[in-house]
């Protein structure tokens, strides 16, 4: 038998979601690309969406997740602060701990299946 587990995890603040897959996909899209609008070009959303995300988690985090750079001879941009490397790398730690316990489980419950 082929078994599988699906889950998915995302952390609220208030009763409104704060961080998940897709908050932690612009933000590191944002960080690799340099630029809001780049990284919503890299991830097929429109500016508007990814504005609105990015503004979602900014307003409820502890401080900005981006610093921004207004246009010139070089261009504007957008880049991560500490705390949005952090919020990175620790949400990618709860999502890597959360599957290895869920593979765990499931493989408790194949092994309790298959006697």
């Amino acid at each position: 038998m082929n078994y599988k587990i699906k889950s998915r995890i995302w952390i609220e603040v208030d009763d409104r979601v704060f961080l998940g897959e897709g908050r932690i996909q612009l933000l590191k899209a944002v960080h690799q690309e340099g630029s809001l609008s780049k990284a919503a070009k890299y991830l097929n959303l429109s500016y508007k969406k990814a504005w609105h995300l990015l503004n979602s988690i900014n307003s409820s985090g502890k401080e900005p997740v981006t610093i921004n750079t207004i246009g010139g001879k070089g261009g504007g941009g957008t880049e991560l602060t500490e705390y949005g490397k952090d919020l990175i790398r620790v949400f990618e730690n709860i999502n890597k701990n959360c599957w290895s316990f869920l593979d765990q489980e499931l493989e408790t419950l194949k092994n309790l299946h298959e006697k």
